[in-house]
Order: structure tokens, then C-alpha cells, then sequence
């Protein structure tokens, strides 16, 4: 996901309808004030989802969120233990642990920023003649009420951050080895052997897809516990269900498909119960249309996710977003040149010429029929002018 400041390379125009709405209503209110929500985006092919997912992640790291984004084309999405783990790899647990560290030294009265970089802060209060029984009881207080007594935690989830932070203040000791398998556990590495783990007084059962959406909750909390807004998760190219093409690396049977759709369901069902997360799926209109291997094929899914009320204009609070609708509707001939221009700026010279007024009327009709979204004509339309 790109850096905050990258966001002014991700053009807005046109899509900030949308894109200003999520970031002001969901960004800035909902999700960080402790909601949670699930969001569908679609379109045809070349109507901008890829684009508007990596925009809204932009939009998210700005806003102080942990931003994921993935396609499905990478991530197995049946097993929602393999989507858990891809999530974790990209928010750097340890990175969300060490935000948490600073809470702990906080709630003990202490100044995090007086602490040099390279000394925890065990050797911190040595140092300062201030690292007595006492004090050390108070650190494990203090872990133990952050992490084991939050009731959104799993209890081994909880564990395992807490004995990590612990590395992190110095306090409770945890031998580098130990560190890198719990890190092992958590990442839901097939290779460690619950054994081992039991000689730390950890006794933990392994990560499945049948766990795994606890382990994201817990994650979801930690991230927050950091001082973060929220955790952002895009998920692209969902139409992949469906594909019968060899050239993938990943092909969905019936069976596969049916457990993934199965597992969006779930989460759909368990989204309330979560705090601080935005989960998004996006893929192309055939995994709508095609009625016997997509979404309408899985009726307990279909039921939760299809718009109940169509109105004339479109529904910015709707879970299912049309951008293909959203274009027609917001797209106007001005809109288009603007595009065209701002692309004319960020693309090579093969792309340079942006379009006139006449052009963009001909786009917008010609966008209402066919099967190219109106971001990819835009872009045929420029290119073709270029080389006239």
C-alpha cells in the first residue's frame, strides 16, 4: 500500500463523490470511533475498482489506519486463516506491539519520548535506580490489564502480545528464540509444534479457518491499541472465483468457491461484533451476473449483500458500490476532460493528449452500453487520439 504521501500521484478526480464520502463518514467517524463495516465495490472491466481500492488505502495511511490491500488472484480466499495471515504479514505485528508498549509506559507515569531509541525501558529504570520489585509487579499489572482482561482479545492471542510487548519494555525476559515462535504461532506457521510452545506455559490451539476471524478481531483491537485510527483491508479481483482461465495460479472448484462464499458470509455475520475495521471486497460485474457459479449461486450470501432499495441516485451509505453507476451519474462531460487531463499529466507521452469536450459527450454515451468501464475509455480514447 503506498505511503501517505503518495496520494498525490492516485488521482481523485471524479471519483472523490465517493472517495471524500468514505473518508469523512467512515475514515474520519464510524470505523475510528469503534464501528465496523463490510463494503462490496464493482464495476466492468476497466471501470476503476483497482484504482479505487489503492486510493482509499492512500486515504486510510492518512488518516492514521494500518491499510491492506491484496488481490485475490495472490490469496487463496476458501481458508480464511491464509486472508488472517496476509493481513498480519502487512500490519508488522511487531510494529502494532511496539505502539502498545508506549501505552504501558504511559499508564506507568513515565515519558516514552525520554527514553533513548536503543534502551527499553527495563534499562530505562535501572538506570534511574527505579527497576525494583515493585515496579516490575506494575509492569505486568499493567500487561495484563492492556491485553489479558480486554474481553475482544482471544485469550491466546492475548498471551502471545503480551509476552511480546513484554520483550519489547524488557520486562517480563523473553529469549530471542521464544520470541520468533511466538511470532511463528501467530503468523500460523504450520511448522511449530504446540509442544514447544508449552514449555513458555503457553498453551495455545493452532490458527484455523474456523478461529482465524477471532485472530482478526484481536488483531484489529491490537492495531487500535497502538494509537492507530483502524485497520483497512482491500481485497481485489474477487471475479477470479469464477475464472476458467489456465493461465491463473489459483483455480476455484465448486467446493472452493462455495467456502469462500461461505466465509464472506461469516464474516458478514460477525462484522458487528469487531471494532475499528474496514473490510472491502471489489471484483468485476460477471461475478454478479453469472448466475451459476457467482454470488446469486450462494443464497445465503446473496441475501446479506443485495441492495434491498434501488433509488434513482446513487447511494453513497450502500454496501454494494456500482462504479460503473456512479459514472454515468457523476461523470459529467467536464468531469471527463478533467480526467483526461490529470491523466495527461502522470502518463508517458504515448497517453499525452487529453480530450476535448466533443470527445468526452461521445464517452459518456458510448459508457452506457458495452462492457469497458469508463476509466478504460478514457484511457483507449486518449490513446487513440494520440496516435490519430
Amino acid at each position: 500500500m503506498p505511503e501517505p504521501e503518495t496520494i498525490t500521484t492516485l488521482s481523485s478526480c471524479g471519483i472523490d463523490f465517493l472517495t471524500d464520502f468514505w473518508q469523512e463518514k467512515y475514515l474520519r467517524e464510524y470505523i475510528r470511533d469503534g464501528g465496523s463495516k463490510m463494503k462490496f465495490v464493482t464495476g466492468r472491466s476497466g471501470s476503476g475498482k483497482t484504482h479505487f481500492l489503492r486510493l482509499m488505502g492512500s486515504l486510510a495511511l492518512k488518516e492514521n489506519y494500518k491499510a491492506v490491500y491484496f488481490s485475490a488472484k495472490d490469496i487463496w480466499m476458501h481458508d480464511f486463516r491464509e486472508i488472517y495471515v496476509e493481513i498480519l504479514r502487512q500490519c508488522d505485528i511487531m510494529d502494532c506491539l511496539k505502539a502498545a508498549s508506549l501505552c504501558v509506559i504511559r499508564e506507568m507515569g513515565y515519558d516514552p519520548d525520554e527514553i533513548p531509541e536503543d534502551m527499553k525501558f527495563i534499562d530505562y529504570l535501572s538506570k534511574n535506580g527505579s527497576a525494583d520489585p515493585v515496579t516490575r509487579r506494575e509492569i505486568r499489572s499493567q500487561l495484563r490489564s492492556l491485553f489479558l482482561d480486554d474481553p475482544l482479545l482471544d485469550n491466546n492471542f492475548a498471551l502471545a502480545c503480551s509476552m511480546l510487548t513484554g520483550s519489547i519494555l524488557g520486562y517480563p525476559t523473553l529469549e530471542e528464540q521464544n520470541k520468533e515462535l511466538l511470532l511463528l504461532w501467530l503468523q500460523s506457521d504450520r511448522n511449530v509444534k504446540l509442544s514447544q510452545l508449552r514449555a513458555l506455559g503457553f498453551y495455545p490451539a493452532k490458527i484455523t479457518r474456523y478461529n482465524a476471524r477471532n485472530m482478526l478481531r484481536s488483531l484489529a483491537e491490537v492495531i487500535h491499541m497502538g494509537s492507530y485510527s483502524g485497520l483497512f483491508v482491500a481485497i481485489d479481483d474477487m471475479e477470479i472465483l469464477i475464472s476458467r482461465t489456465s493461465l491463473e495460479t489459483v483455480h476455484y472448484t465448486k467446493m472452493k468457491r462455495d467456502d469462500t462464499y461461505e466465509s464472506i458470509r461469516q464474516l458478514i455475520d460477525d462484522i458487528d461484533s469487531m471494532h475499528h475495521l474496514f473490510f472491502v471486497y471489489a471484483f468485476s460485474r460477471e461475478l454478479i451476473d453469472n448466475e451459476n457459479a457467482g454470488l446469486k449461486s450462494y443464497q445465503a450470501l446473496w441475501m446479506r449483500i443485495q441492495n434491498e432499495i434501488v433509488g434513482e441516485r446513487f447511494n453513497r451509505f450502500s454496501d454494494m458500490i456500482d462504479l460503473d453507476r456512479l459514472a454515468l451519474q457523476e461523470y459529467t462531460p467536464e468531469i471527463i476532460v478533467a480526467i483526461s487531463q490529470n491523466l495527461a499529466e502522470r502518463r508517458s507521452s504515448q497517453v499525452s493528449a487529453p480530450l476535448d469536450e466533443e470527445s468526452a459527450r461521445a464517452l459518456a454515451l458510448q459508457a452506457r452500453t458495452g462492457n469497458t468501464g469508463m476509466a478504460q475509455l478514457i484511457l483507449n480514447a486518449m490513446e487513440a487520439k494520440n496516435h490519430d
